[in-house]
This record gives C-alpha cells, structure tokens and sequence, in this order.
C-alpha cells in the first residue's frame, strides 16, 4: 500500500460574498477531489485541539500524527531543524519575520504595512540577515536566514516563555504598538526589533528595492518561541518510509525531526507562483524511490488568505487539483499497487479575517481497494460538514489513514 497526502495549507475558509457566497473551495474547479471525494470518505477534523494556537506548526504535527500536547515546543525550533542549526538544550529559538513598517518616526506608532516584505527574495534577505547578525549578533544572540522572509534568531540561554510574542501575519494593516512584546523577558528581545529598524531602512538592498517599487524589508519582527524538539521518527511511528515535500522550512524542519526524507524542489517558493507541477514530479518520484508514504504540503492557499486575495486563493486550489492531486493519482493507479491518499488543509485561515482559525477542517481519504459511493458531488466546508462524520482528537486521523 502506498499513502499520498495533499496538505493544501489553510484552504479552508467562510463564504465570500465576491464569489456569491462560496468558500474558495467551493468556487474552485477542482475535478480530481471531487472525483476521490465521490468514491471515498469524507468529514470534518479537529487538527487544533482546545487550548491551543492554530498555527501550522501545531496543525501539521496533528495531521501528520502527533499530538502537540506531547511533541509540540515551538514554531522556531522545527524551522531551525530546517536551516540546520544545531541547538542546544538551553537555547531558544524565535522567528525572525523580515516585515514592511510605516515610516512614523517612533517605533511603536509604526504600522504593519507587510509582514512578508513584499516577498523578498531569498537572496536579498540573506544580505540583510547577514547584516544585522554583525551588528546585533553577540555571544547571547545569533542571527541565521532562512527562506524568503522566514528566518531564526538563536537566544543562547534564553527564556522559554519570554512573554506575549504577536505573529506579524495577524496584525496586518495595524498599528504595531498594541502588538510589540510584553512580558518581564522582552526587553532585549523588542530593542533588538528597534535598532534593525534604523539598521534596516537605508540599507542598499533596502533602497534598490524601493527604487524598483517593491516594499523595503526594514525591519525584523520576532515570534514563534521554542526549545529544541524531540520527534518521534515517523518510521519507527508507523513502520513506513515516508517523505517531506514542501517550500517552507516549518514543514522541512518537521520532516527532519521526524527523520523523514525531506525534497528540495526547485522553483518553490510558498506562495501562488510556486512550482506546482514539481512538487507533483518529486512526489512521484519519491515513490519511484521506494517511499510508503509522501506528504505534500502546499503553502499558497494559506498565503493568499492571509493577503485576502479572493481569486488567488481560489485559483492555488485548482493548480494543486490539476498539477499535483491529478498527476499524483494517476502514477499511483497505473503502478497496480493499492494506494490511499488523504487531502486536506492544516487548519482555516478565512479571507475576511487574513489569519488563522482552530475551526474543524474538511478532509478526504480515498482507498483504491474500498471505492464507496459517498453521495459526495462536492468537496468543500458545507459538504463535509454535512456527513456527520467528525474526527477529534486531529492527530488519530494519520492511524485511521493507515490502518493503524
């Protein structure tokens, strides 16, 4: 038996008036789900257990099988097992989001025009975290890049729990200063936010990028704490092969955790101009290699929720339905081997809202050897909703997905 699953990162959402009154979903062309959902199971599932922040770290560690009240220790941590930072012990780790403040002359007036930088390339970021690392870095702080806006700051000896850290993907288009961190262990960490600021803004990277009519990255935002994570391997977990494919070093860092063999695909990016059609060829690939089981994480629905870009998002959906489910399908139905795959989103992140929400999610597992007539016609929020079925605690559902 070889397992698929299609992780469409926060595709889930609330009807949208611009398209009368349909969740992207249930806009979305997307003939492949349809046709597993209609001969397969479908129903809702609690990814994001009570009490806890419905971020994808936590959701894709439920999804994948492990519960977060057990594994869970931060954000930074998985990504730092991404970028390959060996950790110690004591350290603690945080993102280091590189974001578009306003240009009012106190910081905390300042207001959270991008949290992604206009989408810095990698390349340029590296420049400007290599920077500050050299004039911020020390003995307790150090500064590492990572992918686009996402990078790491490793505080040597830190506090676990500093204090209230805001992600700045939530606070976009608002002023910073009910937002900057609080807590008896910030301090250090909002002057560091500071002084990038005045480092940041007249950078060369900086000013080329405004004179080419992009967003300036001119400041660091700091969340997402943790200490070093300790999974599980998934192989000794479930006793089978599996692979990570996915752009950003969240899921990356996951995969390495887990000791799971973790693709590099080109041309990924995280967002809707990612390269579809290659994360379609590694996954099949990886199954040519061997793999049991493949896991694709896409992250541009979640993205284009988090910009409100109706028709992005409706539009991410249907290329991971045409250039990843559809190719990924056929390759496992011409091998002859009984396959399962299982598609759906890590948690919602609702237009209207441009963030995350712990809402049960819809998902699909479709059995090549127990084709069933589900009175599905269409995979969306209502319709899953609808069959009554409802899978909580979220991390059980990988068990049920493998026979476990």
């Amino acid at each position: 038996m070889k397992y698929a699953v299609i992780l469409c990162d926060g595709m889930a959402d609330r009807p949208v008036p611009e398209l009368e009154g349909k969740t992207p979903m249930s806009a979305a062309y997307k003939p492949n789900m349809e046709l597993l959902a209609k001969k397969g199971e479908v129903g809702l599932v609690k990814t994001v257990g009570d009490g806890l922040k419905p971020g994808s770290d936590v959701a894709n560690l439920s999804v994948m099988g492990y519960d977060p009240k057990l594994y869970y220790t931060g954000r930074s941590p998985l990504e730092a097992a991404s970028i390959g930072i060996d950790l110690k012990d004591d350290d603690v780790t945080l993102r280091c989001n590189l974001v578009t403040l306003s240009d009012e002359e106190n910081y905390e007036d300042k207001t959270m025009v991008d949290y992604c930088a206009g989408d810095i390339s990698s390349a340029e970021a590296a420049v400007l975290i290599k920077y500050i690392d050299e004039k911020l870095g020390s003995e307790i702080f150090s500064f590492y890049n990572g992918v686009s806006y996402r990078h790491c700051l490793v505080w040597a000896k830190g506090e676990p729990n500093p204090g209230v850290l805001t992600p700045p993907h939530d606070i976009t288009g608002r002023k910073i200063k009910e937002y900057i961190p609080k807590g008896e262990h910030t301090d250090e960490l909002y002057e560091l936010m500071k002084k990038s600021y005045d480092l940041l803004r007249d950078h060369p990277v900086n000013r080329k990028r405004v004179a080419d009519g992009k967003r300036p990255a001119n400041s660091i935002w700091l969340w997402g704490e943790g200490m070093k994570p300790q999974l599980d391997s998934f192989f000794r977990k479930f006793g089978i092969k599996g692979s990570m494919i996915s752009a950003v070093d969240l899921l990356k860092g996951i995969g390495k955790c887990a000791e799971m063999s973790v693709c590099n695909v080109e041309g990924a990016t995280g967002y809707i101009d990612t390269n579809f059609e290659g994360k379609g060829r590694a996954a099949i690939e990886e199954f040519k290699k061997g793999q049991d089981f493949v896991y694709v994480h896409v992250e541009a629905p979640d993205e284009c929720g988090h910009r409100a870009e109706i028709e992005n998002k409706k539009k991410s959906i249907e290329l991971i339905d045409k250039y990843i489910i559809g190719p990924v399908v056929e390759y496992l139905r011409e091998s002859g081997d009984d396959f399962s795959v299982m598609i759906l989103p890590d948690h919602p992140t609702p237009i209207e809202l441009k963030t995350h929400t712990s809402d049960p999610v819809p998902y699909l597992i479709y059995r090549s050897n127990d084709e069933k007539d589900s009175g599905i016609r269409l995979f969306d929020e209502e319709n899953a909703a609808e069959t009554g079925i409802f899978k909580d605690p979220g991390y059980m559902l990988m068990n049920e997905f493998l026979n476990r």
